[in-house]
């Protein structure tokens, strides 16, 4: 099945969207999208704000740390390559990363920082998970990833964030465990 969905996504011709998915890939490297998100909320959301930053933050530390020193070592699985007939199109480059494929560590942190900072700030919680799920597909169109890396990193990510919230006490996950 990745083979199917890279070799579709990689076949079809989408100029305008392949520069929007490209900076969001971008803009995800080494978080610095979900930090200056952070860095924003911490600065304007108030209280409720500058919890939300700090949960996110730690979020994604977790997820990175499991993700790039514990799962991907374990996993071993490469980066997916272009079909022979089909070299990869520039208007998609971005940089291949050296590391394994599984899961997404772009998707792990994407998801982590949503699911943290989407429950401690409800307001930013559709627009945050709208770019997270941008962040993730985007590591599919660029080629640097199978759909099922992202799959598996949008997964331990939002386990992550769960986590993080659970372990601070967040309002809203006390609330619930009531």
């Amino acid at each position: 099945m990745d083979r199917a969905v890279f070799d579709a996504v990689a076949g079809t011709p989408t100029p305008g969207l392949d520069r929007l998915l490209v900076g969001a890939s971008n803009a995800a490297d080494h978080s610095r999208l979900w930090l200056l998100t952070a860095a924003v909320m911490a600065v304007l959301g108030g209280r409720q704000g500058r919890r939300a930053a700090r949960q996110g933050v730690l979020a994604i530390g977790v997820a990175s740390a499991l993700t790039n020193l514990c799962l991907k070592p374990l996993a071993g699985r490469r980066r997916p390559a272009p079909a022979d007939h089909r070299p990869a199109l520039l208007s998609r480059w971005v940089r291949r990363p050296t590391s394994t494929s599984f899961p997404s560590g772009h998707a792990a942190s994407a998801f982590a920082f949503a699911s943290a900072l989407g429950v401690a700030k409800p307001a930013v919680r559709v627009p945050v998970r709208v770019a997270a799920v941008a962040v993730a597909y985007s590591r599919v169109h660029t080629g640097v990833h199978h759909l099922s890396d992202v799959v598996a990193g949008a997964v331990v990510g939002s386990l992550c964030g769960w986590s993080v919230r659970r372990l601070a006490g967040s309002p809203a996950s006390s609330a619930r465990a009531r």
